[in-house]
């Protein structure tokens, strides 16, 4: 396959604990929100593909679930998609923030990183740097760095930025794509990811949901496109009918809220999503449905896409 002379591309997988800021990296590499962020736990379900487009080249991000002890047949699976597409990318980046100290979780996973294939090559990324001071962030550098010795990983690159304000950010990309070799563009110009658009919708649906519950509830949320389609006429309304689908009858009530103000309260902040990164008006029919521990069901998560 032929591509331009200088031109390099490949894939670098995100791993980290949760909440490390890999999902909101990943959208502000590509430039657009793909990969839904939230400050609840187990907001990451899927490896979710950004694509970013330079002219020297392509990097296909994905963005993996944390990895965490598995408490259940869900977080099981997880770890195992976690630790599979570590095993195929060209390089993975291990993302820890900056205003969170440098614990056990990310010295297991440097471990991990390790003990990878031959030829695997790692960075390091310490993001949220807009919520430390410079002397904190020095330390937290000094603390990635000393990694290296305790657990035998190898960073590349020891990169500080911050997503959210944009700080470094292109120093990320140059980062990774310098350790790429020279190849083709895999995804045409302009494609920001490879998700199919209902789980694009679905995911969104869920960050809505996420933003409305506390305590354990976040766990037990997942969402199911039923059905979705264009609507005839000039207009081309976007029909989305979706199951929002918890574990217990209880979680069932406090997800549709007294008289359903919190559902109706998910399903215009999820419309309005939806209909912003697929770029069509959405008519949104959202139900609450009770699928009992479907977290540690095999054929439910099966059904379900896990």
């Amino acid at each position: 396959m032929k591509f331009p002379e200088g031109f390099r591309s490949g894939f670098v997988c995100f791993a980290g604990r949760p909440n490390a800021g890999k999902s909101t990296l990943t959208n502000a590499l590509v430039g657009r929100k793909i990969a839904i962020t939230s400050s609840k736990p187990q907001t990451t379900r899927h490896a979710v593909r950004g694509i970013v487009h330079r002219e020297d080249g392509q990097l296909v991000i994905v963005d993996t679930p944390g990895l965490g002890k598995p408490r259940s047949l869900l977080q099981s699976r997880l770890n195992d998609l976690v630790r599979d597409t570590w095993a195929e990318v060209d390089v993975v980046a291990l993302v820890m923030p900056s205003d969170e100290r440098v614990g056990p979780g990310d010295t297991y996973l440097a471990e991990q990183l390790a003990g990878l294939r031959a030829g695997s090559r790692s960075v390091a990324i310490a993001t949220k740097t807009d919520l430390v001071s410079a002397s904190r962030l020095a330390q937290h550098l000094a603390r990635i760095d000393a990694l290296q010795t305790e657990t035998g990983v190898v960073f590349e690159q020891i990169v500080p930025c911050s997503a959210l304000s944009g700080d470094q950010v292109g120093e990320v990309a140059d980062a990774l794509l310098g350790l790429m070799g020279p190849g083709p563009a895999f995804y045409p110009d302009g494609e920001i990811t490879d998700e199919p658009d209902e789980t694009l919708a679905a995911e969104l649906i869920r960050e809505a949901a996420l933003e409305e519950v506390r305590d354990e509830l976040p766990h037990s949320i997942t969402v199911s496109i039923d059905e979705m389609g264009l609507r005839g006429g000039r207009h081309r309304l976007l029909d989305v009918y979706a199951s929002l689908i918890v574990e217990r009858d209880s979680q069932k009530g406090i997800m549709v809220g007294r008289g359903g103000e919190r559902i109706k309260r998910i399903g215009t902040r999820a419309r309005r999503q939806v209909s912003s990164l697929l770029g069509t008006p959405v008519h949104l029919d959202l139900r609450v449905k009770v699928v009992k521990d479907w977290q540690r069901d095999a054929k439910q998560l099966n059904r379900l896409g896990f």
